[in-house]
């Protein structure tokens, strides 16, 4: 049996080794620029003659390296493979998974400051998130690797008098991976390895920004001893493989972690049913957030600035879990606004790859030209009281913005930006506060800093929201401390981090036995 499970600790870079270290694994990634990644499918590497770029968002002119592009054709023959793969894969003693993904994360643990480097340059993620984003990755694997063990033996079920009744777990079949930039080695990995412990075969389609570092992590797997054709990596273009690989009559699963415009898409797909499909395919959806932090009129102001601030602009506003708006009482709202426009001006924007930066770029052109088009739409909403600049000369840099005075229906205050922009707006009583909280089409995270032990109890059943904390920001859910996942449109509420994720992966089946 393993030992309990306690999540990874973060590393203090105000600690001169600790910095040393990670300078040195930056110039070690550095070193390795420019180098070709192919394709990886039943444990062949296949290189393709069209490929693209993985580029540094805060220096362009850096190349991570080239990455090849999969068609239709090598699709079908990683569905081959992962098909041909698990009727091994399915019988394998699931302590045997379990103890892979355990290696993995002892080889991530032992690599973290390269992997970490990897994620400042290929993310653009300042220090202190990349090494987040990478202790997240390894409490996954371990957090899951426990979970598998506690339900091999499936869940205990009454029997009667010459009759023995099992419950058991047993794997859906090939599983669709498509994970997000943002959290590009973390979400990447859960994921991943989520499947692949409860028994399944797996597809990685990576994201395109960051498919390197997929690609790094897909070698630890082979390291820890993961058998050919079990996890397949393809890359590529969505418009030429995305489609292909939802539609596919032998996906059982497709796991998807972004857009919700791309998430809605792959959920209506996978509900058809295609020729030769013997199945209903399985959704596990999680399509982004506008997330609220309310301040009623009993918080504590500081502790409120400090939440805003940090819900709004960690890595950039780049993340669901975004505290993208902030609903403060009318009596407060002065104050806490003068102090969160004074936190932000205290921010540092440029290269990640410096100590000390609190905001690198965002991740390339297209989402640089959109963040900047709803700035833009602020100024007609709202009044901008801090920042609002960007520059995408050399990188992809955008002052964190903040616009005062918004009305809770407009397009800054409902719709999902993912860059560094904060709306404001005031209300009247909490009931109110949390009536505007709600009034998006999402239910992710939010946050309501409050004294009042009134307030606290009417927001546990009242913000619907698949997350919610109190007198904190609204991101950083822990594996294993806060499952993650959201109501509405923010997707299929399905708790990664959780004792109940592995399921989703799983088809219970009844075993009755007469003596």
């Amino acid at each position: 049996m393993l030992p309990e499970y306690k999540h990874e600790p973060f590393l203090d870079f105000t600690i001169e080794e600790n910095r040393k270290v990670l300078e040195a694994a930056l110039e070690k990634v550095q070193s390795e620029f420019g180098e070709n990644y192919p394709l990886i499918i039943n444990g062949e590497r296949i290189e393709t003659a069209d490929k693209f770029e993985s580029v540094n968002p805060a220096d362009k002119a850096e190349i991570i390296g080239y990455v090849s592009k999969a068609t239709k054709d090598h699709v079908e023959q990683a569905f081959g493979a992962a098909e041909q793969a698990s009727k091994r894969w399915a019988l394998v003693d699931p302590e045997q998974r379990a103890n892979i993904l355990v290696r993995a994360s002892a080889i991530i643990r032992r690599r973290k400051a390269e992997f970490t480097a990897l994620l400042i340059k290929e993310a653009g993620k300042p220090w202190k998130e990349a090494d987040a984003d990478i202790a997240e990755g390894i409490d996954f694997m371990e957090y899951y690797a426990r979970q598998m063990i506690e339900l091999k033996e499936g869940k205990p079920l009454k029997s009667r008098p010459n009759e023995h009744n099992r419950y058991i777990y047993t794997p859906a079949g090939i599983t669709v991976v498509i994970p997000p930039w943002n959290f590009a080695f973390a979400i990447m990995v859960g994921t991943t390895v989520a499947p692949l412990v409860a028994g399944n075969t797996v597809l990685l389609k990576p994201a395109e920004p960051t498919p390197v570092i997929a690609y790094k992590f897909f070698e630890v797997l082979e390291e820890a001893g993961l058998p050919n054709g079990v996890a397949n990596f393809l890359t590529g273009d969505p418009a030429e493989i995305g489609d292909y690989l939802v539609d596919h009559p032998k996906t059982a699963v497709v796991t998807f972690t972004g857009s919700r415009p791309i998430g809605t898409r792959i959920y209506n797909r996978a509900s058809v049913i295609q020729e030769g499909q013997t199945h209903l395919k399985k959704v596990i959806a999680e399509m982004g957030g506008k997330d609220t932090v309310v301040v009623d009129e009993d918080a504590d102001l500081d502790l409120a600035a400090e939440s805003i601030v940090s819900s709004a602009f960690g890595f950039s506003g780049q993340k669901c879990s975004a505290g993208s708006r902030a609903v403060i009482h009318e009596k407060v709202y002065d104050a806490v606004l003068d102090r969160v426009i004074e936190l932000t001006k205290e921010l540092s924007v440029g290269n990640p790859v410096e100590y000390g930066i609190y905001m690198g770029p965002v991740i390339n052109q297209k989402a640089f030209d959109k963040i900047t088009g709803y700035i833009e739409i602020g100024k007609e909403e709202g009044i901008l009281v801090a920042g609002g600049k960007s520059d995408d000369s050399k990188g992809w840099f955008i002052e964190p913005a903040i616009f005062a005075d918004v009305d809770p229906k407009a397009r800054i205050m409902q719709e999902e930006i993912f860059g560094p922009v904060l709306a404001i707006a005031k209300g009247k009583d909490f009931d109110e506060l949390i009536e505007i909280a709600n009034n998006t089409e999402y239910g992710l995270t939010g946050a309501v800093i409050t004294k009042n032990r009134e307030h606290i109890e009417k927001a546990k059943y009242g913000f619907n929201v698949g997350n919610l904390y109190f007198n904190r920001n609204c991101t950083g859910a822990i594996v294993g401390y806060h499952p993650f996942g959201g109501f509405k449109m923010s997707g299929t509420d399905s708790k990664a981090g959780g004792p109940d994720y592995l399921t989703l992966y799983m088809n219970p089946k009844t075993v009755s036995e007469m003596f």
